[in-house]
């Protein structure tokens, strides 16, 4: 899979997949979205909701995409700068996650009397820190030597919506209650939290020794 991966540009595909999932499992609006049209209108509403979410990742993914692919073709040299970048940025998302708070992050969701799908769609445009993260995610796994331009960004972002389904299928699928005790639990959510922020940072540091 690595080798058919690498032959379009994407220098590890495992690696991608995993820190996504990790990012996918840290809560945020979207989370707690999909987990509210779940809890109120039942497994239906929560995969609308879920849709909805990813239709407004897909165009942040594009917007990024953008810009790397514009840079990747004016200068490989800056290029090669932003994925020390994107490590130190990694790095630096998990020295936050180690040192937040107890209900630092806790994320209220809006638009609650809306659509499912469009308050799915808006919780995600609504989060400038997204476009901003895929701009520093997608050069850490691109080759510029055997990447192939839209077809390497299709790809990426077509195993970023994969994770993002999978996910979000078991959180449909768990519903409400399992989430809210461990919502509940101060103990067990901090050490998740702080687990991730470990990950995070020995993410960034391999990713520099490569």
């Amino acid at each position: 899979m690595n080798a058919a991966f690498h032959a379009i540009g994407i220098t590890d595909v495992w690696q991608m997949i995993a820190a996504t999932m990790v990012f996918l499992m840290l809560p945020g609006p979207g989370t707690f979205c999909v987990l509210t049209s779940t809890g109120q209108r039942g497994m239906r509403s929560g995969y609308v909701s879920l849709i909805g979410l990813m239709a407004g990742d897909a165009v942040l993914m594009l917007l990024a995409a953008i810009g790397v692919a514009a840079l990747l073709q004016a200068n490989p040299l800056v290029f090669k700068g932003l994925q020390y970048l994107g490590a130190v940025y990694l790095a630096w998302l998990g020295f936050k996650l180690l040192t937040a708070k107890a209900g630092q992050d806790a994320t209220v969701v809006p638009f609650s009397n809306v659509a499912d799908f469009r308050r799915g769609f808006l919780v995600t445009l609504i989060n400038p820190k997204a476009i901003v993260f895929y701009m520093a995610f997608f050069p850490l796994f691109i080759d510029p030597a055997t990447q192939q331009g839209a077809t390497t960004f299709l790809a990426m972002g077509a195993v970023i919506s994969c994770c993002t389904l999978f996910y979000g299928s078991l959180l449909v699928i768990a519903g409400n209650a399992a989430t809210k005790r461990l919502a509940g639990n101060r103990r067990i959510a901090a050490f998740a939290s702080r687990a991730a922020g470990v990950f995070l940072i020995g993410f960034g540091i391999k990713l520099t020794t490569n």
